[in-house]
């Protein structure tokens, strides 16, 4: 992916990761559209920040992806980048089912059906175009189970391995498919994640993602420093260390 000069849909980008890499990506020289489910976020950040577009979608409803994606292809014909940045993660507790598994299923139709949902909306016009990109968003918790988290883990561990063979099927044509993976960062995600220590600030995590799209323009995974304790456990041979040491730090998993 190229850093400049790209159109570029973020649904899933009124706050936290999605938007600061809007903004970052915005003054990198793209146009950049944000989407998301609240229209008092949008219309304050259009507000904020002149020349970012907005559209709402909310990417667990199949209609409104598909409203939006007429939307965004008759405002910006020119699309050639879609972030599929919409995600929830909340815990379970699957010793209880009655508690767990609406979560679950809510969990799995955003961070799942979502970005399938969106991919299918867009990746015909993608093909179109010279030089387009799909960028899906994993996670380290794709790689390395947070305890508290089954099916967020499951959703990310999913989207890793379809990124994988969406890349394979679109060999050939005009897109990219590149995988953002994010560690914790210092987001609304969860309760307490904003300030906890063992989450990455976000400032620190978008700059050094960018930074990393702007020297590997052809990298397949997006990974900052900090997740590669997770991504790689198992290919060092100590990923049983790594699934202990995040359960015991992280106070999501206690």
């Amino acid at each position: 992916m190229n850093i400049s000069g790209n159109t570029i849909f973020i649904p899933g980008a009124t706050s936290g990761i999605g938007l600061a890499l809007a903004l970052q990506l915005r003054a990198k020289g793209n146009t950049v559209i944000v989407g998301g489910r609240r229209t008092d976020l949008l219309d304050t950040i259009a507000a904020e920040h002149p020349g970012i577009d907005t559209v709402e979608i909310d990417t667990a409803d199949p209609a409104s992806i598909t409203a939006a994606a007429k939307e965004v292809l008759a405002r910006h014909p020119d699309l050639n980048v879609l972030v599929t940045m919409a995600g929830i993660m909340r815990a379970e507790d699957w010793r209880r089912p009655e508690s767990f598994l609406a979560t679950a299923e809510a969990t799995v139709t955003t961070n799942l059906l979502g970005p399938i949902r969106l991919i299918a909306a867009f990746v015909e016009h993608l093909q179109a175009q010279p030089d387009a990109t799909i960028m899906t968003v994993s996670s380290g918790l794709a790689f390395t189970p947070l305890k508290v988290t089954p099916s967020y883990n499951a959703s990310k561990a999913a989207i890793h391995m379809l990124s994988e063979s969406l890349r394979l099927q679109l060999a050939g044509t005009s897109v990219k498919v590149v995988e953002l993976e994010p560690p914790a960062v210092r987001t609304a995600l969860m309760p307490g994640q904003e300030t906890s220590e063992f989450a990455m600030p976000l400032d620190e995590f978008v700059t050094e993602v960018v930074a990393l799209i702007e020297s590997q323009p052809d990298a397949k995974e997006i990974q900052v420093e900090r997740v590669k304790f997770l991504r790689y456990g198992e290919a060092r041979g100590d990923y049983d260390q790594v699934v202990a040491t995040l359960n015991a730090a992280d106070p999501h998993g206690k």
